[in-house]
């Protein structure tokens, strides 16, 4: 393969995007599962206003990289030394979200109006790449967030306009290893900003600091809620379950959606193995999906729906990436270490498909004509109090750690 920058090497896929591209709107939320066995489940949803014509990709070890910078001179030259996997836009060797064969992973997010990259020299060059070339980089070198940290520290993200946007995209970026520490990484006013990331969850603007601090206004929320309150002489009843998250904020910007991440990320209860951690993983994240017309915005006059094109999850421990589409809400999941992890070009799995509906009254099921035997069932009297306190044994304040 020529050792040609990115833009270039996939000039066809950017003109394709320039043809369907309309300036998006964006939505994403990004939680993190550490299931009982020790392992780290990442995962995140990714919403826009246009589709991205997303894939799975494996990036081999050895693939060749050129940085791309403003005025197309080439920027950083690197071969990945790890092989990664995870979901990519317009066909570019690049991953909005994904890991590699260490358990690191990488998560991009829109990051409007606060995304202002670093002033470039012409010295800087060498060390330059562009705001989606960071993922690829990091993954591609790195291991740990120790390691993470330090690379990125090393190099110079520019403010580079990307074809299909026609704008510099605004990012900013969440990295997870597999021993399930993270950090933020934002590009704020041209200085590199990071953050370190102790409840590995992640939306959009403003930024991650200001999130944490608005936390401070939801001290109250509890996942055990309160059976009764007496007011004077009144006393008032729940009207059921969730008394405790009243308050809950529902709505779709970042802010709320943050906060939701959180109370639902740290109350759920923990589960055994890391496939049940994939699993709860998508369940919360359903909490976060946007069907399309639920959340619009103008776009330079013109309407744009965001909507969730597609969900992912990372499992950092067995290095398998799992993903559903807006079309196909079945789980599918590609395993990096059963893939060629060396080699010259990426591999391509479609996330296309639509999703399957199993008729159970078609002529080739089989339909049991025994009914099973039933045992009797004991009785029993349990109040709401006394089931939820079964559960949780205590109350968990959704701050405490």
């Amino acid at each position: 393969m020529l050792n040609l920058s990115i833009g270039a090497r996939y000039g066809l896929a950017l003109l394709l995007g320039l043809a369907i591209f309309t300036r998006p709107a964006a939505a994403c939320t990004g939680i993190t599962l550490k299931p009982k066995d020790g392992s780290i489940i990442y995962g995140r949803t990714l919403e826009f206003g246009a589709d991205l014509l997303s894939n799975v990709v494996i990036i081999p070890r050895g693939f060749a990289y050129t940085g791309t910078t403003p005025d197309g001179t080439p920027g950083l030259k690197w071969k990945s030394k790890y092989a990664s996997v995870g979901a990519n836009a317009f066909g570019l060797p690049v991953l909005l979200d994904g890991h590699n064969e260490k358990g690191l992973a990488c998560g991009l997010f829109y990051f409007p109006g606060y995304a202002r990259y670093q002033s470039i020299s012409q010295e800087d060059l060498p060390q330059t790449i562009a705001p989606w070339e960071l993922g690829a980089y990091i993954l591609g070198t790195c291991s740990t967030i120790e390691e993470t940290t330090q690379a990125i520290r090393s190099v110079k993200v520019a403010n580079t306009v990307l074809p299909q946007m026609n704008m510099v995209p605004p990012a900013h970026y969440i990295f997870t290893d597999a021993t399930g520490q993270a950090i933020a990484v934002e590009y704020v006013g041209g200085e590199l900003k990071i953050h370190e990331n102790k409840l590995g969850v992640f939306t959009n603007a403003p930024t991650f600091d200001w999130h944490v601090t608005n936390l401070s206004n939801y001290l109250n929320l509890d996942p055990l809620g309160k059976t009764s309150i007496t007011l004077g002489q009144q006393q008032v009843n729940s009207l059921g379950m969730g008394s405790g998250m009243l308050g809950l904020p529902g709505d779709f910007t970042p802010p709320s959606r943050f906060v939701r991440a959180v109370a639902f990320s740290k109350t759920a209860l923990p589960v055994e193995t890391s496939r049940e951690g994939v699993l709860q993983l998508f369940h919360l994240l359903n909490q976060f999906d946007i069907p399309k017309g639920s959340a619009r915005s103008l776009e330079n006059g013109e309407e744009v729906a965001d909507y969730t094109l597609w969900t992912s999850g990372n499992d950092l421990t067995n290095k398998r990436f799992y993903f559903r589409t807006f079309e196909n809400s079945e789980i599918r999941m590609v395993d990096l270490m059963k893939g060629p992890l060396d080699g010259k070009e990426m591999v391509v799995f479609s996330m296309k498909g639509d999703q399957k509906i199993e008729e159970l009254t078609a002529p080739d099921q089989k339909v049991s004509k025994v009914s099973p035997a039933i045992a009797p069932v004991k009785t029993i009297q349990i109040t709401e109090t006394t089931r939820r306190q079964r559960i949780f044994r205590r109350p968990a304040n959704l701050i405490a750690p």
